[in-house]
């Protein structure tokens, strides 16, 4: 069977040695220098070769979709974020051409400065072959249905591409208020991975629709990981509590406009509880395959991909089918 995982990770060592450990110690990022424990991941990421396409053949993995599911362009200057994205999105392309039918990619953008964004959105689709562009959460606080992120998600759905819309550090404030006053790990792991990314990828798409970002881009679609970030389970109750809001304010019922624009992948989550929530409501056509290499197991995700307690149909669906179909593979 023909598996296609598309939030796969990739950074470029040289690229990141631009990010001074204090801009990502300020953003919420690990300090490099104080986590000798994320060595092992550390040189997963920045392997894109023998050692990567070996794991993903153990695992019976077709093809990654890379994308830079970290600290970037947003770090740096206005000049010097393009020349990175410009750069990390270059490489990315080199991957993809030694290996063609086992990489593809997602842009990474200089979200600071949208235009310019948008203009390498647009180099990156059209004459690199990227595949849309993966977005880390916030940028310097701020959420897409910002107004400057207008250029960004324009030409996006005109592109006919999709952002994938990826947690990332909360910002500062966020971090001072919900998770200070706890050990240091219990603080970062509440606010990352443990919950906190997860709520607020959420609360993107959320934001995303009651601002009617959506509806004033109808094209645009995005992707967001771990089963839905726990909106499959919430959707019922968004449309309950705002129903009145959606009748006067917007085009369509929160659940409707999630449904419509929005698809979720499996990446790192995988248990059947919240798959099932995600198949009852987003439905096996939204859902794709996705492992989060190399913070999840290859051989674990496909594992439990084969073990899904759904038709031979819906599997390869979820496995290749609805991947190939939203960003033109094969």
């Amino acid at each position: 069977m023909r598996i296609v995982a598309i939030e796969e990770h990739f950074i470029a060592p040289d690229l990141m040695a631009r990010i001074s450990p204090d801009a990502l110690v300020a953003r919420g990022w690990p300090n490099p220098e104080r986590q000798p424990s994320r060595m092992a991941t550390t040189d997963a990421l920045e392997e894109a070769g023998s050692i990567r396409l070996a794991d993903m053949d153990r695992a019976g993995i077709t093809m990654q979709v890379l994308s830079a599911g970290g600290p970037g362009a947003d770090l740096l200057s206005a000049e010097e974020g393009l020349r990175f994205a410009r750069d990390y999105n270059d490489q990315l392309r080199r991957i993809a051409d030694e290996h063609p039918t086992r990489f593809s990619g997602f842009a990474h953008l200089p979200m600071a400065h949208p235009e310019a964004a948008a203009d390498e959105l647009d180099r990156a689709v059209t004459h690199l072959g990227l595949k849309g562009a993966l977005i880390n959460g916030t940028t310097r606080g701020l959420f897409l249905d910002a107004p400057g992120f207008e250029p960004i998600l324009s030409r996006a759905a005109s592109l006919g591409v999709p952002l994938y819309l990826h947690p990332s550090p909360p910002p500062a404030a966020v971090r001072s208020a919900y998770y200070a006053d706890l050990p240091e790990e219990a603080s970062m792991l509440l606010s990352g991975p443990g919950f906190g990314w997860h709520a607020e990828t959420a609360l993107h798409v959320l934001r995303l629709v009651v601002s009617g970002t959506l509806a004033r881009h109808p094209r645009l679609k995005l992707i967001i990981g771990h089963m839905g970030e726990g909106l499959p389970a919430m959707m019922g109750r968004a449309d309950e509590v705002f129903t009145s809001f959606a009748a006067r304010q917007l085009d369509r019922s929160i659940a409707r406009a999630i449904l419509d624009q929005v698809w979720i992948t499996t990446s790192g989550l995988f248990t059947l509880p919240p798959f099932i929530a995600a198949l009852l409501t987003f439905g096996a056509d939204r859902i794709l395959f996705s492992v989060d290499y190399p913070f999840s197991s290859n051989a674990i995700g496909a594992e439990f991909l084969r073990c899904l307690p759904v038709s031979p149909a819906d599997r390869t669906r979820i496995a290749h089918g609805n991947a190939d179909a939203l960003l033109s593979l094969r």
